[in-house]
């Protein structure tokens, strides 16, 4: 019984750039959209998203009918918060607001298996196939092929970029150019020159490192951020493209029926 890898690493590994899509919307079938349209992974919130672990088990499913990976954003919580998601089964997660080298030294204590961490165990989940993996292979899993991305998203954070860089255990780094313009006073301005300067900062702590860029939007800015050493690319939100596309409809219309009445 072979654990499942991970789309993500795959496609890292061939040298391709993978492409997230995120959602807002909880119903599985729009995973299942995703999916479809090829993407490598979907973004999912527990962070700002109301969900329930149930239905994120059901998501996390759905995406692995098109071998697509999923990274569920935790919210900020005990060692179980961050566990649960990769216990049902979820590719990655995404721990939201980390401050310093302590706090991401903590998270992969707790998500790591031993010698990187001090996991509590339980493979009787999706993700040890209910106790049918042997622990050793469980845990060789854990360590492998479940990724640990962290965002960066303050000022303070950033003034500590290094250090968390440094921190072994975890795969990638995620600059929250959102958050970030907020507590700077240019709230929603993300290539504001200052808010770009700090995401290279990012991205080459980062690389310095050895772990993977993450971009959460493609900001317009797609050849520049191929050439900060970016290599996961977040496209999209369901709710942006549905949004736009259902506005779109409506304008259409009005058009028409405009044009029909002259």
């Amino acid at each position: 019984m072979k654990l499942r890898s991970s789309r993500l690493l795959r496609e890292l590994r061939a040298g391709r750039r993978p492409t997230v899509l995120k959602l807002n919307l909880i119903d599985p079938r729009v995973v299942e959209l995703a999916g479809l349209a090829g993407a490598s992974a979907v973004w999912l919130c527990n962070e700002h998203v109301p969900n329930d672990w149930l239905n994120l088990e059901h998501q996390v499913r759905a995406a692995k009918l098109h071998d697509m990976d999923t990274i569920v954003r935790v919210e900020k919580g005990s060692y179980s918060d961050y566990l649960k998601p990769f216990e049902l089964d979820a590719t990655a997660i995404m721990v939201p607001h980390v401050a310093d080298a302590d706090e991401a030294r903590r998270i992969v204590d707790w998500v790591r298996c031993h010698p990187l961490g001090r996991r509590p165990l339980d493979s009787g989940n999706m993700d040890g196939f209910f106790c049918q993996v042997p622990l050793v292979e469980y845990a060789a899993h854990c360590n492998t092929n479940q990724l640990v991305i962290l965002q960066i998203e303050s000022p303070e954070a950033v003034e500590n970029v290094e250090a968390i860089a440094a921190v072994p255990g975890f795969d990638a780094l995620l600059f929250g150019a959102g958050d970030f313009s907020h507590r700077i006073g240019k709230l929603g301005q993300v290539t504001d020159p200052e808010v770009v300067a700090v995401r290279r900062r990012v991205a080459a702590a980062a690389r310095k490192h050895g772990k993977q860029v993450m971009a959460a939007s493609l900001y317009g800015q797609k050849e520049k951020l191929i050439e900060e050493g970016t290599n996961i690319f977040t496209l999209g939100a369901d709710v942006l493209t549905l949004g736009a596309g259902l506005r779109q409809l409506v304008a259409d219309f009005d058009r028409t029926a405009q044009a029909s009445s002259v």
